[in-house]
């Protein structure tokens, strides 16, 4: 496993591949793992480099909130200690919101953007009210409760019925998560920017992806953004939530391969 010594932290990452660089981050409360099917099937004609951020998988946990703006800087300096000046920049839900804050700090390094299954406005106050409940779950009794309340919702019913293999994958990263790490980024999510009027500003090849039936940020929000960012290709992803990397990876890596190839 490799390791990037970063100024607080130790970040773990995968590097697979050859050619223009990929790098890839995952959602909430997730971990690099996410991106397994990506990897196998990209890696052979594309460089693929997916972190696990501060606070998840393999990677360190910091003191205080892990801000969206923090975990960019991460992958930024994953880059310098790789030698990456530039790459295309993909995120699912809480790594889209990385991605979104690395663009704004970092907009030279940006090849491409794929946002998948997330949305670029801040939390209602109602939403942070509740991330903050969570975190305080998380850290009193541990991640099977958050774990439990999420799962109906990453999922479609029908994958929930009668696909428990994939079930019991997205449930075991959830409960691999460490508390701490789970609630600096709660926190994180709570306090982050709004990224509305940032779509506006993006001049690089964007794909946005979004499962047709994901709760969590639904098709509305992708089509927001499809129409604020110039240039962009909106892929709705049938019989797919909020993990539709997962629940539909053969569309998804079509997609995805597309749009890298391009």
């Amino acid at each position: 496993m490799p390791i990037a010594n970063l100024d607080d932290i130790q970040l773990a990452y995968d590097d697979r591949g050859s050619g223009s660089p990929a790098v890839l981050i995952h959602g909430f409360p997730f971990n690099r793992s996410l991106w397994n099917e990506q990897i196998e099937a990209l890696s052979g004609s594309h460089r693929i480099i997916t972190p696990d951020l501060r606070g998840f998988g393999e990677s360190e946990s910091s003191s205080g909130t892990a801000t969206m703006r923090r975990m960019a800087e991460d992958v930024a300096r994953l880059m310098d200690a790789l030698e990456i000046e530039n790459a295309t920049l993909g995120g699912l839900s809480m790594g889209g919101y990385v991605v979104l804050a690395f663009y704004k700090q970092f907009p030279a390094r940006v090849s491409g953007l794929v946002l998948a299954d997330t949305r670029p406005q801040a939390d209602t106050e109602e939403a942070k009210q509740g991330r903050a409940q969570q975190a305080e779950r998380a850290l009193a009794e541990g991640m099977a409760t958050i774990a439990d309340a999420m799962l109906p919702k990453l999922l479609t019913p029908e994958t929930v019925a009668k696909r428990p293999s994939v079930v019991k994958r997205v449930r075991d990263m959830m409960m691999s998560t460490k508390p701490a790490g789970a609630a600096a980024a709660l926190m994180g999510m709570a306090a982050r920017e709004d990224q509305t009027e940032l779509l506006s500003t993006i001049n690089v090849p964007t794909l946005i992806m979004v499962g047709r039936n994901d709760a969590i940020t639904p098709v509305q929000d992708s089509q927001n953004m499809h129409e604020r960012i110039s240039g962009s290709r909106l892929v709705i992803i049938e019989n797919a939530g909020h993990v539709s990397n997962i629940e539909q990876a053969e569309r998804f890596n079509a997609e995805l391969g597309s749009f890298l190839d391009g």
